[in-house]
């Protein structure tokens, strides 16, 4: 029980593997020739020839760029091989009202927002302005599909607030070289065929067809939906949450784009469809278009129509009538337990929702962070680390469902049954209710942030509220203080119309920045 946590063993590779390698890599230094670290640190990763990567979730948040900033990528690197764009946020239409009504959900929060709270002072202004626009300069840049830096902008470094968007098969390669070549990772390619108890539970070992037995401390399993080590052989459940959030199948396709210098997207866009939505993000090379919906408001038939409909109008005839379709099916929910034992799991072996708001690579960066961070000294700690990584992800899985819940519930639309079912009152989570009704009289601000490392800010929760135009009554505390408070709010709009001007005259286009990238590379910090 006091043997120290020394083998770390990682079952798949995969997005979910390689970034969990790379994370867990860096902070334990596993550099040495024969992949183990002078404190005797030793990770390997045991990766399937046989299965290939899924490769749909191709958006991050803006933490990636710090999670491989810490890796030791190079920005540049990371562009050129993965064919990567910047994501700036995501632009919605057709949510609230179901025809081209729009909003958007930067990744910048409002301007002044530790210290000021500007939704109560946009409200009186709500018909005339969109909040994002009157409170960040970032959703300006979306029509013009503008940059988010300048190419004399250090690697990683920003003028607004940036993520990816990226192939997710070419990223999964490029970190394995990377955790192979720079940070001492182990890769073993076997397929996994028997799993080996200790006499206390745990796995002391797991059997390949190639490489023999490979023991462990300490066990991650990144191994897919079908979670070979926690689902198959721990036996460990899951919470089913379709009754909450309805979406389980996706179609996915690659759309070229009509001419290589065709100008690239600077967020997602989501679209709603009759029972769903289809996102469309922008490569340098190509489109990533899918129809994600439920199967239970809606037939493959109709809701690949909806997508060739979408590519048809978005990109042209021609490319709809050449698309190929990849269906990915899922049950929406997450795992009773996501570390039992000495296994812990990660990406889709812990769960997956759905792609809205691009949450399944964060959840990973998230876990493996705190993995590599309270790495368990030896096994009798483990389980307390274990019963605090649980109770952590819990609280953050929680935390997703009600997010994303709170995009379908706000809609206006009853044109067809699914989006009149996500606003039943028993589909909605009695923690998101009672947040409705205190959003009613009080705007989401930092008493909503119960933890430093929230999953989703309250500045979100903000734009997507206001973003569908829901409305929250001033109180009277607000009113006694109006004449000051407004007058610092007014200073901050002028003061964002000035920085939204002036982005948008000075930003390049995506597609001149990335080509930039491509010949000069980005400075280093």
């Amino acid at each position: 029980m006091t043997t120290k946590i020394q083998k770390l063993v990682i079952v798949g590779g995969g997005t979910a593997g390689w970034l969990s390698a790379g994370i867990i890599a860096a902070e334990h230094s596993a550099t040495a020739t024969d992949n183990t670290a002078p404190d005797g640190f030793q990770l390997t990763l045991i990766e399937s020839p046989d299965i290939s990567t899924i490769g749909v979730g191709e958006g991050t948040w803006p933490s990636m760029r710090s999670t491989l900033q810490k890796m030791g990528v190079s920005e540049t690197d990371f562009f050129r091989e993965c064919s990567a764009s910047f994501k700036q946020g995501t632009l919605f239409t057709g949510w609230t009202k179901g025809s081209n009504d729009t909003y958007t959900h930067p990744f910048t929060t409002p301007h002044g927002y530790a210290e000021t709270n500007l939704a109560p002072h946009w409200q009186p202004l709500r018909n005339q302005v969109k909040f994002a626009e009157a409170v960040s300069p970032q959703s300006a840049l979306f029509p013009a599909k503008l940059a988010p830096k300048q190419i004399t902008t250090p690697e990683y470094a920003f003028n607004v607030n940036y993520g990816y968007h990226l192939d997710a098969g070419k990223f999964a390669e490029f970190l394995r070289k990377h955790c192979v070549e720079k940070l001492g990772v182990k890769h073993i390619k076997a397929n996994v065929i028997g799993i080996n108890s200790a006499a206390n539970g745990d796995i002391a070992s797991i059997n390949t067809d190639s490489h023999g037995t490979i023991d462990g401390d300490l066990f991650i399993d990144c191994s897919g939906s079908r979670a070979i080590l926690l689902g198959e052989h721990f036996g460990v459940g899951s919470c089913n949450k379709n009754s909450v959030l309805f979406n389980n199948t996706a179609l996915a396709a690659q759309v070229p784009y009509n001419d290589e210098q065709d100008p690239i997207e600077s967020c997602t866009l989501s679209t709603a469809q009759t029972a769903g939505w289809v996102w469309d993000i922008g490569l340098p090379t190509r489109r990533g278009i899918g129809h994600v919906y439920s199967s239970a408001h809606n037939s493959e038939e109709q809701a690949g129509q909806e997508l060739l409909n979408y590519i048809g109008k978005t990109v042209g005839e021609k490319a709809a009538a050449n698309t190929t379709m990849r269906k990915v099916q899922f049950s929406p929910g997450y795992r009773d337990e996501f570390w039992h034992k000495n296994c812990v799991a990660v990406g889709m072996s812990a769960g997956f929702i759905e792609p809205l708001e691009a949450s399944a690579l964060v959840l990973v960066e998230l876990c493996a962070a705190m993995i590599a961070e309270q790495l368990p000294a030896n096994r009798e700690v483990m389980d307390l680390v274990a019963k605090r990584f649980n109770q952590k992800f819990l609280y953050r899985w929680e935390r997703i469902i009600d997010f994303l819940k709170l995009h379908y519930i706000l809609t206006q639309r009853t044109d067809t049954e699914y989006w009149r079912d996500n606003c039943r009152a028993e589909s909605i989570p009695d923690s998101l209710q009672e947040s409705l009704s205190l959003w009613r009289h009080q705007s989401p601000w930092h008493r909503d942030t119960r933890h430093v490392d929230e999953m989703f800010p309250s500045a979100s929760f903000q734009y997507i509220l206001y973003g569908m135009d829901f409305e929250t009554q001033p109180n009277q505390t607000q009113r006694r203080s109006e004449m000051e408070a407004q007058k610092v709010a007014g200073t901050l709009f002028q003061e964002n119309a000035m920085r939204t001007q002036k982005l948008c005259t000075s930003m390049p286009s995506n597609r001149d920045l990335i080509n930039k990238i491509y010949r000069y590379g980005l400075q280093k910090i």
